[in-house]
């Protein structure tokens, strides 16, 4: 039954795989991808077609945008209206193109998406730049192929007399592959490719003085040239582009205002964006999204809250929005009907070969002609030189054909000038159209001869496109709207914040803020302090510390995970402000709690990080180890049952010092944490107790309990362990409700340490004082207790460049010179350094001193009473076990 029918058998894998390979090249040749010599994909090169053939140029009036794409739906481009209309749509925006090849009236669209208004209503030309890609097409410079039924033919390529295809760039998807190629400022192409011309080796580097990277037309500051210099060399490259933005001051608070956008950003969706982004808090400190724009220019205000530091928000911004995109530039392009990616060089040596091929094919034209008419007006002049056997024989010649061939065999003529001569009016046999028609001969001769030797010398045709492009240059004066800068990497946010020393205060229920410490004077001893911050009726302040700007805080949690926040990222405010929650800042779990924050400024390996807990547990892990936190932070010590972290301090090791099993990437042995947690299991008395030996090194630690007692040991007596290690016993109680409330790092026992009571009481003690022991010992005392001191508060290390900052249940903060606090023995109770009325010491730590010039706010001299000792006679009762 199928011996005499055309039915082929093939496998339906074979015929899937040759259909889809005919519709990848249908998309990739025919729709998606532009042309690498004019820039054009064929939609808006028949659309320049069309408008061509409308006669629809700069000066002619406007036509409505339904006729021209019904010209070229009917015509050329048999796909639908929609398509045709947003593609002529986009070719009048300013907003997508560098310069605009058509000049629509109505409503084209705008940067905030709002679509253009239907075709019926807009009106559409041709722009001046659109006539430089047309001119010559009349000229045979360009093949035309036949349209999609061969009712008509339509330009292969244009002669485009400037770079299109870098000019405006042009973006695409493709089956398979995508272009993505940025525009440029036309002034810098063509001073490019002059240099490309007059060097046919020039370098990447000699062009890119010229051509400095894309120019786009909403502007913008690309950061950075390593993207730049990959595009162009590569083909490939990432380009960072950022909004140009400016900051103004107003009474209380900065204002940032958006200029210039990143290129094809929507600026309606970004203030949607920040404005969620606001409300969400993920971006802290704006109050206020607006937009101001108007027909002179793009201008989005965003208004700052009072606390916010404009540099800070802009950074933010710039992470989590569209202020900051990164252009993926793909020079593909096609050439001899395949897809290519290309360099910079290779697209200019393109242009200029599409260019010397253009003008090669329309001198060859013009040659033509000129050789044509002037084979006509030597036949004329012939016939003039000759009139009148001319107009005899004209005159006995029956008919147009025979006075045809009689003047073709008299007189030598070809058919095309016995034509001319027949058709002559009578007109041209006076004197001075002779003297014309001689003249005009003449004239063609010498084009003749020009033009032939434009055809012989390369150097002519280059001088020619030279002349051409400098004539271009001159039309359209195209000045750099994108500004390119360093790379932004190089630039650090802190590099503009100042580094000041500032006061940290975190709250029981989470609140943290930062306040210059400047803020808080000096007063005398026993003054009543300044409020420090505002809280509500069952919050107080739990923690405060002094630091610097710079500086990283390592919060340490109750579950012992780690988290780190640079200091100027917390919101700065008043002294009386409340603050900020700390759950925003950094990613705490639902029932996690901070136990300790600690400042550093470096991770040092040189340094270690001692952590205390409230059971007596130290433990001491290297600081480097710390330098890399992820966001939901790492393990930094193993909590026992019932136990909690009360401080950590960054104590420098001993010269010399190794670090056992300090993990590269965080991850230490179970068994060395094992050996570690039981050390002090099996430990012999002697390690215990008793004088440790003379020559060891002098670093040493300081742990005070609640109820007056400390212990000095080496700080060698703590070895260096894995982050997520338990520790070791550093201190023994006494009494069972007694507890680890402080530590300090002692580095020579000519030190004094400072000991302040919750009463308000404390004093000035030489390290020497405080014997010796081994860890794990129950101790000396470290402060005399009585009903006027209260407990013990914490200790801190006497520096004569810092002063005492104390903070009481209320809020309360004063700021105390150390010096100017009485020096006393180990064994007694001190001098009064906070006047509490009523209130208790929750806190203390050390500051820098303010600067000399910062006067000093003092209350009044201390009282009698305040400035009486509240020591009983010393007593030698040390309750060393």
């Amino acid at each position: 039954m199928l011996e005499n029918s055309d039915i082929q058998i093939t496998s339906i894998e074979d015929s899937i795989k040759a259909s889809y390979l005919d519709y990848s090249m249908s998309v990739i040749i025919g729709r998606a991808l532009p042309d690498a010599r004019d820039g054009l994909k064929p939609v808006h090169r028949r659309i320049l077609h069309a408008m061509n053939e409308m006669h629809l140029g700069k000066s002619a009036k406007y036509k409505k945008s339904a006729a021209i794409v019904g010209e070229v739906l009917g015509k050329y481009h048999p796909h639908g209206d929609t398509a045709v209309y947003d593609a002529l749509v986009r070719l009048a925006q300013d907003f997508s193109m560098r310069i605009p090849v058509v000049d629509g009236q109505g409503n084209f669209g705008s940067i905030d998406g709002d679509g253009a208004a239907a075709m019926r209503y807009t009106e559409a030309r041709m722009t001046a730049l659109t006539e430089e890609l047309l001119k010559d097409i009349d000229k045979d410079t360009v093949d035309f192929i036949p349209n999609y039924d061969d009712s008509q033919s339509e330009p292969d390529v244009l002669p485009a007399r400037v770079p299109h295809l870098l000019l405006n760039g042009s973006s695409g998807i493709a089956v398979g592959m995508a272009t993505n190629i940025p525009p440029h400022s036309l002034d810098e192409l063509i001073d490019g490719l002059l240099v490309v011309l007059e060097d046919k080796e020039a370098s990447l580097e000699a062009v890119m003085e010229h051509i400095k990277g894309p120019d786009f037309p909403t502007g913008g500051t690309i950061f950075g040239k390593k993207g730049i210099i990959d595009a162009y060399r590569t083909g490939r490259g990432r380009i960072k582009l950022r909004a140009k933005t400016h900051i103004e001051k107003k009474p209380n608070k900065d204002v940032i205002v958006v200029d210039e956008l990143p290129y094809q950003v929507n600026k309606a969706k970004l203030i949607e964006t920040i404005a969620e982004l606001a409300k969400e808090k993920s971006i802290e400190g704006i109050a206020e999204v607006r937009d101001e724009s108007d027909r002179e220019g793009i201008r989005m205000v965003i208004e700052l809250k009072r606390d916010a530091m404009s540099e800070i928000v802009l950074n933010n911004l710039y992470k989590s929005t569209q202020l900051e995109i990164t252009f993926g530039v793909i020079m593909l392009a096609i050439n001899n009907k395949e897809p290519k990616i290309f360099t910079l060089l290779e697209l200019l040596k393109l242009f200029l070969h599409h260019r010397k091929t253009v003008i090669i094919r329309r001198t060859i034209y013009d040659l033509q002609e000129a050789r044509k008419r002037a084979h006509i007006l030597e036949g004329l002049k012939i016939a003039l030189d000759n009139i009148d056997e001319v107009i005899a024989l004209i005159r006995t010649s029956l008919d147009y054909d025979s006075a045809k061939a009689g003047l073709m065999s008299k007189f030598a003529l070809s058919e095309a000038q016995s034509k001319a001569i027949l058709d002559m009016r009578l007109s041209k046999l006076t004197g001075l159209e002779r003297e014309k028609l001689e003249a005009e001969l003449d004239g063609l001769m010498k084009l003749i001869a020009e033009l032939e030797s434009i055809l012989k010398s390369e150097e002519k045709i280059e001088n020619i496109i030279k002349d051409e492009l400098l004539d271009i240059k001159d039309k359209f004066k195209c000045p750099r709207k994108t500004e390119i800068v360093d790379d932004y990497d190089d630039i650090d946010i802190e590099d503009l914040v100042p580094n000041e020393n500032m006061v940290v205060t975190i709250t029981h229920r989470g609140y943290i803020k930062r306040v210059p410490s400047k803020q808080y004077e000096k007063q005398a001893r026993g003054g009543k302090g300044k409020v420090a911050v505002t809280t509500y009726d069952d919050d107080f302040i739990e923690s405060f510390f002094t630091c610097m700007s710079h500086d990283t805080l390592m919060f340490v949690t109750d579950k012992g995970q780690l988290y780190w926040l640079k200091v100027y990222k917390i919101p700065e405010g008043s002294r009386t402000a409340k603050g900020k929650a700390v759950v925003n800042l950094i990613s705490l779990q639902d029932d996690e709690k901070i136990m300790a924050i600690i400042p550093t400024s470096d991770f040092a390996p040189n340094k270690s990080l001692a952590f205390f807990t409230k059971n007596g547990i130290v433990k001491r892990t290297n600081l480097s180890e710390y330098k890399n936190i992820r966001s939901i932070g790492v393990r930094a010590i193993k909590l026992d049952e019932n136990d909690e972290l009360v401080t950590a301090l960054i104590v420098e090791n001993e010269e010399g010092e190794i670090v056992l099993n300090a993990s590269i990437d965080g991850e230490e042995n179970a068994s060395l944490d094992i050996s570690l947690e039981n050390e002090d299991l099996g430990a012999e008395p002697s390690d215990v107790l008793g004088e440790p030996s003379s020559d060891e090194p002098s670093k040493m630690i300081l742990i005070v309990t609640r109820k007056g007692m400390c212990v000095k040991f080496r700080l060698n007596k703590i070895r260096q362990m894995g982050r997520v290690s338990r520790g070791v016993k550093g201190i023994s109680f006494k009494e069972k409700n007694d507890s680890v409330v402080g530590a300090a790092f002692i580095e020579s026992n000519d030190q004094e340490i400072l000991s302040v009571g919750e009463l308000g009481i404390g004093k000035r003690t030489t390290a020497d004082e405080y014997r010796l022991t081994n860890r794990g010992g129950k101790g000396v005392i470290c402060m005399k207790l009585n009903d006027k001191t209260g407990d013990l508060i914490g200790v801190v290390m006497v520096d004569e460049r810092m002063d005492l900052m104390a903070l009481t249940t209320s809020g309360k903060m004063i700021r105390v010179d150390m010096q100017s606090i009485r020096k006393a023995g180990r064994n007694t109770s001190g001098v009064k350094v906070v006047n509490v009325d009523g209130e208790k010491v929750v806190s203390i730590a050390s500051c820098p001193k303010e600067s000399e010039e910062e006067s000093l706010d003092f209350d009044g001299p201390a009282s009698e009473q305040e400035s009486q000792d509240f020591d009983s006679p010393a007593s030698e009762q040390d309750t060393q076990e």
